[in-house]
């Protein structure tokens, strides 16, 4: 069952969010990554044709066995790097998904 919700507390100390007046969230599921192109080396998949806040937060999670950090932040867009775990590791073609929070 649905329902509405119209209260967000904010942490005492957090400086975020960003708008005092609102929170933004933002979900993609399953955004596709390409292959590694050999053992240990990481893979960058733009994020593009989003409309975005001055600051916002990026969590990635990888579905595969990997490290994930975001970079090139932008108002449309960032990039996310995957890197694998384990240096001996390729990385597959696959999916992360990503929480975007402001």
């Amino acid at each position: 069952m649905a329902f509405e919700q119209h209260t967000i507390e904010r942490t005492p100390g957090s400086n975020r969010p960003a708008l005092q007046d609102r929170c933004i969230i933002g979900v993609l599921v399953a955004v596709a990554n390409g292959a590694g192109g050999g053992a240990g080396q990481s893979v960058t998949t733009a994020v593009a044709g989003l409309r975005l806040p001055a600051a916002y937060d990026v969590i990635v999670t990888p579905n595969q066995d990997a490290v994930a950090y975001v970079t090139s932040k932008t108002l449309t867009g960032f990039s996310v790097v995957l890197n694998p775990r384990l240096a001996a590791n390729t990385l597959a073609a696959g999916t992360f998904d990503v929480l975007i929070v402001a």
